[in-house]
């Protein structure tokens, strides 16, 4: 028992939680016990632990954008993001407030703004604060600014290692509050592993994804401008993934120009000897799939994920809500559980515009056979014979076909971000406990 305690989910979930906070307070701690070689008041001692916190901060977010498997496994990876672009926000008005209040209580530290004639220590903290700035500025307004994604992406890298390096300058260089010797050995450790897990994102993991290369096979078309890219290992056995994860394609070119593209598996989890992924033309990437010849090199980062009904062998059955090419992950959820000869039930609501955009129609309809399961599709411009459902997947759909026991079941929903959150609220009015609701997001970058 104690034993299946220390590995839930929850616990080590909640054990990364502790871990972030303790290294993100670790400043206060030490100002607490070890309090710095002159006083500079109150104010002054709150400014400098804001700029602490903001750089332990700042120095995480290497470790959350590093795709580390444990971490990733007790969050999902879209969360992980998210959080990563929330608190990126609260680090930068931490660095915005730590002058100001400097400014306000000490005048004559104004003049240090002046880099011509500052120390070097008041302009490495000027620089850094002017990097971040930069890239706020670049990641918030990136799509306004049209800034290409890999271009954003190198420049994002250069931004955040100048400014975790030029603060921590900034701090060693003050050296009040970090006078005694084991602080500044602390703060150069924290900077130092930051600086490795971009190392390892940018050259190691390159570099053992190019080891283990992957050939297309096929490019085969779908319903709703969808196309299912086909791919097997060429000198190894490829990977295992739960269905419903996802990895990172780069194809064509090196894994270290890191032009890396996040799609979900379409096929068995059962086959890792053929990987297949089914990808909508909607964007400068995604309208090229088609034209890819077999025999293409490829290369993938994965897999990646928590969206997936692996994770819940206990549930009595499952409802799955796709809309459009949100059925990606469903789709291999379906598969895989039909070789497994899974004899749970599924249900299926699916959103499509019309009928012919319907993305694997046929192979739902062949489930049916090797499934307990029950498809409703809810079109929004259905034909003139259509008996089936009309409009969108609302409280009052849902109502007519989610079990009357609603906690018996998981409940996986993947589509556009506004079908999701009514999907979301819907099923909380209906009684759905929020623990048994799991979505997956499209955008992850």
């Amino acid at each position: 028992m104690r034993s299946l305690l220390m590995h839930s989910p929850v616990v080590i979930a909640a054990g990364w939680i502790g871990a972030y906070l303790f290294i993100t307070l670790l400043p206060l701690l030490i100002l607490l016990i070890y309090p710095p070689l002159t006083g500079g008041g109150v104010w002054t001692d709150f400014s400098v632990a804001l700029g602490f916190i903001a750089l332990a901060m700042m120095a995480l977010q290497f470790a959350l954008t590093a795709r580390i498997n444990r971490v990733e496994a007790s969050y999902g990876i879209d969360i992980i993001l998210q959080f990563h672009r929330y608190i990126s926000l609260v680090a930068f008005a931490f660095i915005l407030i730590h002058p100001l209040i400097l400014f306000i209580v000490q005048p004559e530290t104004l003049q240090l703004l002046n880099v011509f004639t500052a120390p070097w220590r008041a302009r490495m903290a000027v620089t850094a604060t002017l990097a971040l700035i930069a890239l706020v500025v670049t990641t918030i307004w990136r799509q306004q600014l049209k800034i290409p994604y890999e271009p954003w992406r190198t420049s994002h890298g250069v931004l955040a290692v100048l400014t975790v390096g030029l603060g921590l300058g900034h701090a060693i260089g003050v050296g009040n509050y970090l006078g005694l010797f084991w602080k500044a050995v602390c703060w150069t450790a924290i900077a130092l592993v930051a600086l490795w897990l971009l190392v390892y994102v940018r050259l190691v993991k390159p570099w053992f994804m190019l080891k283990k290369p992957y050939l297309v096979e096929e490019v085969r078309p779908e319903r709703g401008n969808v196309w299912t890219l086909a791919l097997r290992p060429r000198g190894h056995e490829g990977f295992r993934f739960q269905p419903g994860q996802f990895a990172w394609i780069t194809l064509d070119i090196s894994p270290f120009r890191m032009r890396e593209h996040p799609f979900s598996m379409s096929s068995s989890g059962e086959h890792p000897e053929k990987i297949e992924f089914s990808i909508k033309a909607l964007g400068d990437f995604t309208n090229t799939i088609k034209d890819v010849k077999p025999g293409t090199k490829a290369f993938l980062d994965g897999p990646y994920g928590v969206f997936t009904t692996d994770r819940y062998e206990d549930s009595a059955g499952f409802v799955l809500i796709a809309g459009g090419i949100g059925i990606t992950p469903i789709i291999s959820m379906l598969v895989t559980a039909a070789e497994r000869k899974d004899d749970r039930p599924y249900l299926v609501i699916y959103a499509s515009k019309t009928w012919d955009d319907v993305t694997f129609r046929e192979e739902l309809e062949d489930l049916k056979k090797k499934l307990d399961l029950n498809i409703i599709h809810v079109l929004r411009e259905p034909p003139e014979d259509w008996s089936g459902e009309k409009g969108y997947v609302d409280k009052e759909l849902l109502e007519r076909y989610i079990p009357k026991r609603r906690a018996t079941r998981q409940y996986f929903i993947c589509a556009s971000p506004k079908m999701m959150d009514q999907v979301e609220l819907a099923l909380h009015d209906l009684g759905v406990p929020p623990t048994n609701i799991h979505m997956e997001h499209f955008n992850l970058v």
